[in-house]
């Protein structure tokens, strides 16, 4: 299969030249090992891979001898499986100037992260990836984070194929797991099946200790149920017939793992009556799908959750969006206890894009009615607008623009 640029290769080689080690963290399959390899093509770079029980056993019993075996600049694969390698990583780092002298790639999971903060504090950048977003698909991960204005809009049109309904599903549909690009959907229905056993079963055992595998299915299913909505935690234990605080726990576990992503309710002390519960998402839709039995693209776009998966996709094509970018952004949601609503708020650098989301192909402008709730809070409002089925940008009023989906 034809390599596919990632968005994440930017800020890797970036931080690469200012740490001596930089780890990419995130999901099972979602791209991590296939992108560094591409990055070390034409360098001399040590390739070792702790899935080899050989290479695991040495890297645990004898860290020292295992790096006179396997030198440095070195990529390790599945760095989880072997943390005793931090301590001496640690020392390696600290003997040399040379910077990006480890990249070292790790599922997500809360051990790793914590070993590697502890060990190696100072010393290594930890990016988190995700699977392909639909700009990558497109080839044009290039393209970066996106600017609100108008004629920052319409430039970035240009870059795009008119938005498409069926396209837009189909990518909602078929996720971006990069195993699957070109499979049929009788094999991604395999693939995703295969995927829930053999890695998200095995890790929840493995590195979180779960035993009743069955309940934590049932509560992996219902997840996929809410996407799109606050978190009812009882709602879900009851659907995996386990106890709330379990619940909780096996979501926090989910999100650990990079599979769900819960987005935060905005918060600002000069703003009272706001909701304090998060909203559940899931970082790959096509896992979602296949979780929530919808098996093909056309009884998903015309099903009664086609509207959840649609604010799912346009989530989760921020979250990579600001996760590869330069800038830090900060992204929540407002609601208060009037249930008013605006679906994405973006801070940055101290002003905030309010966002509604809409299937339509022509949204009307009182979507927007609740932006000026904002006001209230002390920060600035800068642009925002209704990102929807619209086939190009158009401008609501001075602040406020249509946005196609297709170009976020």
């Amino acid at each position: 299969m034809e390599y596919i640029s990632r968005e994440l290769e930017r800020k890797f080689m970036a931080m690469n030249q200012a740490f001596k080690a930089v780890m990419v963290t995130g999901a099972r399959q979602v791209g991590k090992s296939t992108m560094l390899k591409k990055l070390a093509e034409g360098e001399e770079r040590t390739y070792v891979n702790l899935d080899n029980s050989r290479d695991r056993e040495l890297a645990k019993s004898d860290p020292g001898l295992f790096f006179q075996v396997y030198k440095p600049p070195i990529l390790i694969d599945e760095a989880q499986k072997a943390p005793e390698l931090f301590e001496y990583i640690k020392i390696l780092c600290d003997e040399s100037d040379q910077m990006g002298l480890f990249w070292l790639t790790g599922s997500e999971s809360k051990k790793l992260l914590k070993g590697a903060q502890d060990s190696l504090a100072g010393r290594i950048c930890i990016l988190k990836m995700y699977s392909l977003s639909q700009r990558e698909k497109a080839g044009k991960s290039e393209l970066g984070e996106m600017e609100f204005s108008y004629n920052s809009l319409i430039q970035r049109s240009s870059e795009f194929a008119e938005n498409d309904l069926p396209k837009v599903y189909k990518h909602i549909w078929e996720g971006g797991m990069p195993g699957t690009v070109g499979m049929t959907g009788e094999q991604r229905m395999e693939y995703y099946e295969s995927y829930i056993e053999t890695y998200l079963m095995r890790d929840a055992v493995d590195d979180n200790g779960i035993s009743d595998t069955e309940g934590f299915r049932k509560v992996l299913r219902a997840s996929a149920s809410f996407t799109g909505n606050l978190v009812n935690y009882s709602d879900i234990a009851q659907a995996g017939n386990v106890s709330v605080p379990t619940a909780k726990e096996w979501i926090k576990i989910l999100q650990s793992m990079g599979i769900i992503y819960l987005l935060e309710p905005f918060s600002n002390n000069e703003l009272k009556r706001m909701v304090k519960t998060p909203k559940l998402y899931f970082c790959d839709t096509g896992l979602c799908a296949y979780l929530s039995m919808w098996t093909s693209m056309e009884t998903l776009m015309n099903g009664a959750a086609s509207g959840h998966f649609y604010e799912n996709y346009v989530v989760s094509e921020f979250l990579r969006m600001y996760a590869y970018s330069k800038n830090k952004t900060n992204m929540t949601f407002y609601r208060d206890t009037n249930q008013k609503e605006i679906d994405i708020v973006l801070e940055e650098n101290g002003k905030l894009h309010p966002l509604e989301i809409k299937k339509s192909s022509n949204p009307e402008k009182k979507a927007i009615s609740s932006f000026h709730l904002l006001e209230k809070s002390s920060l600035k409002i800068g642009e925002g607008g209704i990102i929807c089925m619209a086939a190009k940008p158009f401008p609501l009023d001075e602040n406020n623009n249509i946005i196609p989906c297709n170009i976020i």
